[in-house]
C-alpha cells in the first residue's frame, strides 16, 4: 500500500470519488479533445447519477473540462466561470450495462471542430479508468503520456505505429489493443515514458486507413 492510498488526494470537495475523480475525467477529457472545449453534454450514471450533485460532482466534471485540477480553489464556482469563458454544456443522466458506478460519459467539442467522446469511472482516491473512447473499449488511467490510435482492423498498422514511436526515442510503457468488431476498427493505446510530439500525432494521421490520433502528455497545459 501507497502512503498516498492512505492520505488520499489534495482536492476540493467533499468526496475523492465524486469530487476528485470527476474532476480528472473532466480534466482528461480537455486533454484528450486536444483544445478547450466550446460544447459539451456531460451524462451520469450509477452513484454518480444519484448523489453526484451533492458531492459536486457536476462541478467538477466541469471544472475538470474547464483545465481545472482537483486542489483548484474555483472549483465551486466552475458553472459560472464556464459561463465567462464560453463553454456551453448540458449535464444529464444515462444507464449503462456492467459500468462502475462511477462512471461519466462526456461528449465534447472544440473551437476547431474536434470532438470526442469519453466514458470513464472514478476507482477512488481521485483516480480515474478510461473505458471507453469515441464508442470503442479502452483501458488506461490518463496519469501518463498516452498516445491512442483509432484504425481500420486490418494488418500492420501496429508494426508501423510502433516503429514511428521507436524511431524517436520513445518507450512504450505498456500498449493494449482493443477492437469493436473483426474487420471493423480498432483502437491501440500505448503508455509512454516522453511526451508525445505532434510532428509524430501528424505522420500517424496521415497514414491511409489510420482514423484518428489523440494524445495526452500529462505535463501539458492547454
Amino acid at each position: 500500500m501507497r502512503l498516498f492510498d492512505v492520505l488520499g488526494p489534495v482536492m476540493i470537495g467533499p468526496s475523492s470519488s465524486h469530487t476528485a475523480g470527476a474532476a480528472r475525467i473532466g480534466y482528461t477529457a480537455r486533454k484528450l479533445l486536444g483544445e478547450p472545449p466550446v460544447r459539451a453534454e456531460i451524462l451520469l450514471h450509477g452513484s454518480f447519477a444519484t448523489t453526484g450533485r451533492g458531492h459536486g460532482t457536476d462541478r467538477a466534471l466541469v471544472a475538470g473540462l474547464l483545465g481545472m485540477r482537483p486542489d483548484d480553489a474555483r472549483l465551486p464556482d466552475s458553472f459560472a466561470i464556464a459561463a465567462q469563458e464560453g463553454l456551453a454544456f448540458q449535464i444529464g443522466t444515462v444507464q449503462l450495462r456492467s459500468a462502475h458506478p462511477n462512471t461519466a460519459v462526456v461528449r465534447a467539442a472544440g473551437k476547431s471542430g474536434r470532438i470526442l467522446e469519453l466514458e470513464a469511472c472514478s476507482i477512488g482516491g481521485g483516480r480515474i479508468r478510461v473505458t471507453k473512447i469515441d464508442g470503442v473499449a479502452a483501458d488506461f488511467g490518463g496519469d501518463a503520456n498516452t498516445l491512442i490510435i483509432h484504425n481500420a482492423d486490418t494488418p500492420g498498422y501496429i508494426a508501423e505505429v510502433t516503429a514511428a514511436v521507436a524511431k524517436r526515442g520513445i518507450n512504450i510503457a505498456s500498449m493494449q489493443v482493443f477492437r469493436s468488431a473483426p474487420g471493423g476498427s480498432a483502437v491501440m493505446v500505448m503508455e509512454c515514458d516522453q511526451e508525445i510530439p505532434e510532428e509524430l500525432a501528424a505522420l500517424l494521421r496521415s497514414v491511409p486507413g489510420i482514423l484518428k490520433v489523440t494524445r495526452l502528455n500529462v505535463e501539458e497545459d492547454l
